[in-house]
């Protein structure tokens, strides 16, 4: 690290060193910079730097420091990567451009509810409870494939699947069984098209991810510095 790199040069490097030892494009991964607990101002220099993808966990966070910023830049893609609830949905679908925590049918039906009414498609992602832990949301790794076949026959754009692994855990067995589940279930894990995206992979180990088939890695930490 030198003085005159930012943090989010840091991270975009490491991507491109990831990426080509895993001989993928680097434009198959999408950094999603995580913006959550983050005012405004800190936000605005990685805007400036060029950074368009970002990631907040909360609706309501999301409604009251995204509007305007996106008045200044329109060209934002705005990810919702925290857990919905069922009467949120509207909102979120006015708001954000992908939805990473769809897990249980009744909050498909919500979205697709929502999105009918707003005749606007937001593709979302369905997230997988992968080290099956009880305090975590995610549907089970058994109800996978029939969440798939729900989300496609209410009409909403399936753009993968998500997982969030154990803290303090190895998380590279669990990314590769999120690249399993989604080849079993038909899902191409190479691109974002057609429910083939995985948007794993978060500060600690985003690298790792990468080279395990990630599509979407979640960082905020490392662009942002520690939450106070």
């Amino acid at each position: 690290m030198t003085d005159e790199q930012t943090p989010l040069q840091i991270v975009e490097a490491e991507i491109e060193k990831t990426c080509k030892i895993a001989r993928r494009k680097r434009d198959e991964v999408t950094l999603i910079a995580v913006s959550k607990t983050h005012p405004p101002q800190r936000i605005v220099p990685l805007l400036e730097q060029g950074q368009r993808v970002f990631g907040e966990n909360r609706v309501q966070e999301a409604q009251d420091k995204w509007p305007a910023l996106r008045e200044q830049y329109p060209d934002v893609e705005l990810h919702l990567i925290g857990q919905l609830q069922s009467n949120k949905a509207e909102d979120a679908v006015a708001l954000f451009d992908y939805i990473h925590a769809v897990d249980r049918p009744s909050l498909v039906k919500a979205l697709a509810k929502a999105m009918d009414k707003a005749s606007r498609k937001v593709p979302c992602f369905i997230q997988v409870n992968i080290g099956a832990e009880e305090q975590k949301g995610g549907c089970a790794i058994a109800d996978v494939s029939t969440l798939i076949e729900q989300v496609r026959s209410a009409d909403i754009p399936l753009a993968g699947l998500m997982c969030i692994p154990p803290f303090d855990t190895e998380p590279a067995p669990f990314f590769a069984m999120l690249d399993k589940l989604a080849r079993d279930n038909g899902l191409d894990g190479e691109s974002d098209q057609e429910g083939g995206g995985l948007s794993m992979g978060m500060s600690s180990d985003y690298a790792t991810a990468i080279m395990l088939g990630a599509t979407h890695v979640r960082v905020g930490t490392a662009l942002f510095g520690a939450r106070g």
